[in-house]
């Protein structure tokens, strides 16, 4: 247990009558009784310091990818590190290298397709070839850092436009992770970048930027089965971009940089012959420039949209993209690709949310109302809770599309939901004598994700069956986050169990959440 578990443990088992003569001695039974022998010590021990240790070599080798990833890609090619390594301890561990280049692509079944190491497949590889080398494991990691760190090497120059690059991709992740369920605020992030790089490291190139993502074409799939709907823009291009859909059947280059998997370069746009305008005011002569598409990728690596920029609005005819560039708003693609799966995530855990208290409805009319709240983190880095979904008595939902936020301290009265957050356990609570329960959803590392506030009026607790209910909904509703989180690592397939999965796409969590509630059902049969 945690600190803040401990405490909500007993904040739960004295409740909120309990006079402070009776804590205190409960905590002096507590005291007395609570005993550790000295192989338990020492065990526990040994855990604190393994958890340090894997969180310190966490952090160097993290260090050590972006030192590597100097233009702040977001990967780096297998092979280039393959090369370097095969020359560590002058080329004596090429054995256990070999090794464990073969178990990393068995572990990430994508990299033989890609060849390209997310961190963390960097750090796989790594300690895999640490636990494969003939010396000791810690030694072997702290001698391959030290290796590899000396492999590269940065002018200050490129470090200042390294750290300037990465302070604007950690802008894209803030804004997704202080947004609620909104990803406005990641697309402007995403423009904000590109613009400030352009600024500060291209010339001051006038550019257009866009993203347009892969959806299935329902109104016309005699022209494909997917089209690319655009879905933001630089300011001056929304009246001639946003909302346009590009047709397979259509001029362009993005769907051959979506069916190759890399970016498509096109220096001069007038001498192609195969550029769609989308702005057909545009004269002939004014239509010189460069043109980029890069294809957005998920964890898996599977192509789910593309990201394009061009320098048809600059005066200058010379204006091409330089490597550096290309490598970066790569960087660019990956950072939004984490912040728009984040967003995802987090509707598909409210889509979750929403199917579980339509079974919960019919079953506990002891309840009075429901209030679903996200945790994130507002724009100083601190935890804030989004209230995004209310429903009252009848089981009729209201969803906040502008979500109210609330902060620790300017909301005293909702200090439980904050208690409940800490610790991610169930927290029981009576405020203005009516009795709430707050039940946590977590992630895969036990950080709150979700959370529930059940108001059951004046009841101290729910009838027996109710009860039932209520505790089987809440085990299904996280065992289907959990699974929506395991789809979303990098080293997993999805996986589906029930057809309807398979071609269901807005409804999917939601069928996730009956699908649990259908298997216990078999395993109780």
């Amino acid at each position: 247990l945690t600190l803040p578990q401990f405490v909500q443990l007993m904040d739960n088992f004295v409740g909120e009558d309990i006079s402070l003569p009776v804590v205190k001695r409960l905590a002096a039974f507590i005291k007395g009784e609570y005993q550790q022998t000295e192989k338990e010590k020492k065990e526990q021990l040994e855990k604190v310091q393994h958890m340090s240790h894997m969180a310190q070599r966490k952090q160097l080798l993290e260090t050590l990818f972006e030192k590597w990833d100097s233009n702040a890609c977001g990967s780096l090619e297998l092979e280039e590190v393959v090369a370097v390594l095969s020359t560590f301890e002058g080329g004596m561990e090429k054995e256990a290298l070999m090794n464990a280049k073969e178990q990393l692509c068995s572990q990430y079944p994508q990299l033989s397709r890609v060849g390209k190491l997310a961190p963390k497949a960097f750090q796989t590889f790594l300690e895999l070839i640490a636990s494969k080398s003939t010396g000791n494991e810690d030694e072997t990691i702290d001698n391959l850092v030290r290796f590899l760190t000396t492999n590269v090497e940065q002018s200050h120059t490129e470090s200042l436009q390294s750290s300037a690059r990465r302070k604007w991709l950690q802008d894209i992740q803030q804004a997704a992770e202080s947004s609620g369920t909104s990803i406005e605020p990641v697309y402007k992030a995403v423009m904000r970048a590109l613009c400030q790089d352009m600024e500060a490291h291209g010339d001051n190139k006038r550019i257009s930027a866009y993203i347009a993502l892969l959806e299935e074409n329902r109104l016309s799939p005699e022209q494909g089965q997917v089209c690319l709907r655009y879905v933001a823009c630089t300011a001056e291009d929304a009246p001639h971009v946003l909302n346009q859909v590009l047709h397979r059947d259509m001029k362009g280059v993005s769907f051959a940089a979506i069916d190759q998997g890399k970016p498509i370069h096109v220096p001069k746009v007038q001498l192609h012959g195969n550029i769609h305008f989308w702005n057909s005011d545009r004269p002939e002569e004014e239509r010189e420039g460069s043109l980029l598409v890069l294809p957005l990728y998920d964890a898996h690596w599977r192509v789910f949209g593309i990201l394009g920029l061009d320098t048809l609005r600059d005066e200058c005819q010379k204006s091409i993209f330089l490597t550096h560039e290309i490598t970066f708003y790569q960087g660019v693609c990956h950072a939004f690709s984490k912040a728009y799966h984040l967003i995802c995530m987090r509707e598909n855990i409210l889509q979750v949310a929403v199917t579980a208290l339509d079974w919960l409805y019919p079953r506990t009319p002891s309840i009075q109302a429901v209030t679903i709240y996200l945790v994130a983190s507002n724009k100083d880095k601190n935890h804030a809770l989004y209230k995004v979904i209310t429903t009252d008595n009848t089981g009729q939902k209201e969803i906040h599309s502008s979500p109210v936020v609330l902060l620790r301290e300017e909301n005293l009265l909702r200090d439980y939901l904050f208690k409940c957050k800490d610790s991610s356990e169930v927290t029981l609570i009576s405020v203005y004598e009516e009795h709430h329960i707050a039940v946590p959803l977590h992630d895969l590392s036990r950080q709150t994700l979700s959370i529930f506030d059940i108001s059951i009026g004046q009841h101290k607790k729910l009838p027996p069956q109710e009860q039932k209910d209520l505790q089987k909904m809440l085990k299904m509703a996280q065992a289907a986050c959990s699974e929506i989180l395991q789809r979303s690592l990098e080293e997993r397939q999805p996986t589906q169990v029930l057809e309807a999965e398979r071609v269901a796409t807005m409804r999917h969590a939601g069928i996730l959440f009956h699908r649990f509630m259908l298997q216990e059902l078999r395993e109780c049969v």
